[in-house]
């Protein structure tokens, strides 16, 4: 009953002739709302499994199960019932939270991309070329593609070049195999593909993005190879992580022509791109970027130099205090548990076995920290799903965490040895000793100007860490959560703890009075 008749071609008389037809067969039409039709038979047990899977995805956000009993409604009830149980459900969405927090997070996502002040022309990008063709730069070099752009992908030997270049193929079959992608555009943007080992043949990039070890030294001798054979005017980026792209950009004889383009893993599915401005950065560099993120499908935000920028900086502020909520009586997966049922995708613990325990590791060495359990667990060879152990177990290659008893032994041992006394852990106080600190962090990025605005932030962490959507992002968050409140629960860890991530800052402390971010660095 959806659809009366289907035309293949000559639309228009086609429809003057069927309307003509039904007239003088004097058939009527009736409304939608005196229709007989059902959209499902009676046993709604397939609609109703359905519509829990929906709910799970969902992850507390209210506007999709609202949908779903729309439907319902529209199978169960009379017409007119179910038109005004819709109009009270969208009544009570649009007036709450959630409905704000995502109208929030729409204007945010285009302020951000803003360079207040810079009215530039932008330079012209028709080729990219990408240093490192691993999995980060791989992803890069398939976002250019897949946005149109031609890419050379640059290795130091051959063996590794032609390993990347089959992943790419690889990643694109599996596209074409699940449906998102056809076969003739997938050979399309392996076309726009050229592979050397040479750094010459990077020398008709219009902007080259170096994608290699997270290493200064190894860094500034690849921007040095690049400030040899790039074309004046080439934008010069790096994709780290953490480092401080003043420095790599010192390397060079053009710093006005450096900048940071931080992905997010795999950086061809991944929406966030931070934009990382150098002091010396040129505004038409800068500007140009912005523009090119969009076109490639990027949600960027411009941010300045510091240990992490925007987004890994306030991550290891959420996770300072992951460790010793284990020490001092939780589990993993309660930690975790407190996050999915906040609303993220998974909790750090889980997420941590995802990337890769050795990454972090790896960080904490080069920093000279050390974090007793984690430390421990690697020292071990448990890296994660990986290797099947990490903070979880995962039996014969699944992707499921179980606990595993030996790591909560693991913890209880290692409280011993250091002499704290184990107690009960419950959500309210993992939320307050993760996710307030994060906000603290934010304040400190506000204040000295990394961000330029709040709402940047929000887009950082919705957009590349899986904030709840429903939630605005952390600093429209502790709007919600109430910014006093956690100014005052921070006071109380802080004098508990002596710990300076819990020393309110500043900016933190004004928006408790005012409910305003404003008066940020810019």
């Amino acid at each position: 009953g959806l659809v009366d008749a289907v035309f293949e071609e000559e639309l228009l008389a086609a429809t003057i002739r069927f309307a003509s037809e039904m007239v003088a067969g004097g058939r009527l039409f009736p409304p939608v709302r005196d229709r007989n039709e059902r959209l499902a038979e009676t046993d709604l047990s397939a609609f109703d499994a359905k519509a829990a899977e929906l709910a799970r995805k969902a992850r507390g956000l209210e506007a999709p199960l609202a949908c779903a009993q729309a439907v319902r409604n529209a199978i169960t009830l009379p017409f007119d019932e179910a038109l005004a149980a819709e109009r009270q459900m969208f009544l009570k969405l649009v007036a709450g939270d959630q409905s704000r927090a995502q109208r929030h997070l729409f204007f945010a996502e285009r302020e951000a991309a803003k360079i207040q002040g810079k009215d530039v022309t932008r330079r012209k990008i028709a080729r990219v070329g990408i240093i490192g063709a691993g999995t980060m730069g791989g992803g890069i070099a398939m976002a250019f593609a897949n946005g149109g752009f031609p890419v050379t992908l640059l290795e130091t030997g051959e063996e590794a070049l032609q390993r990347g270049l089959a992943m790419i193929e690889k990643n694109y079959a599996v596209s074409v195999g699940r449906g998102s992608l056809t076969e003739e555009a997938r050979q399309q943007r392996l076309g726009l593909f050229k592979g050397s080992t040479d750094y010459a043949d990077l020398a008709d990039c219009d902007l080259v993005i170096e994608a290699v070890f997270e290493d200064m030294a190894v860094k500034k001798v690849v921007f040095g190879k690049l400030d040899a054979v790039a074309r004046p005017g080439a934008i010069l980026a790096t994709n780290t992580s953490y480092l401080d792209v003043d420095e790599i950009a010192a390397s060079t004889s053009r710093p006005q022509d450096v900048l940071g383009m931080h992905f997010f893993s795999p950086a061809n599915v991944m929406k966030l791109l931070e934009i990382v401005r150098a002091d010396r950065t040129a505004p038409d560099a800068l500007a140009t970027v912005a523009e090119l993120a969009r076109r490639i499908g990027k949600v960027p935000v411009v941010v300045g130099v510091c240990h992490g920028f925007v987004g890994n900086r306030m991550l290891s502020a959420r996770g300072t205090e992951n460790e010793a909520l284990l020490l001092e009586g939780a589990t993993p997966g309660q930690v975790d548990k407190a996050f999915t049922d906040f609303g993220w995708p998974m909790g750090p613990f889980q997420m941590g076995d995802l990337a890769g325990l050795d990454i972090g590791w790896r960080n904490r060495k080069a920093r000279g920290q050390t974090a007793v359990i984690a430390d421990t667990l690697c020292g071990q060879g448990r890296f994660g799903q990986k290797t099947g152990r990490g903070w979880y177990r995962y039996e014969s290659g699944s992707r499921e965490p179980a606990p595993d008893p030996e790591v909560e032994e693991l913890i209880r041992a290692k409280a011993a040895e250091l002499g704290i006394a184990r107690s009960e852990i419950g959500a309210d106080e993992i939320i307050e000793r993760t996710l307030y600190p994060l906000v603290n962090e934010g304040a400190k990025i506000l204040e000295e100007g990394i961000a330029a605005r709040a709402s940047d932030i929000d887009v950082v962490w919705t957009n590349g860490y899986g904030f709840p959507i429903g939630k605005g992002g952390p600093m429209f968050w502790a709007g919600l959560e109430g910014a006093p409140k956690i100014v005052d629960r921070l006071e109380h860890w802080h004098r508990l703890t002596g710990r300076v991530i819990f020393q309110p800052a500043p900016m933190l402390r004004r928006f408790a009075e005012t409910g305003s971010w404003e008066g940020a660095g810019g």
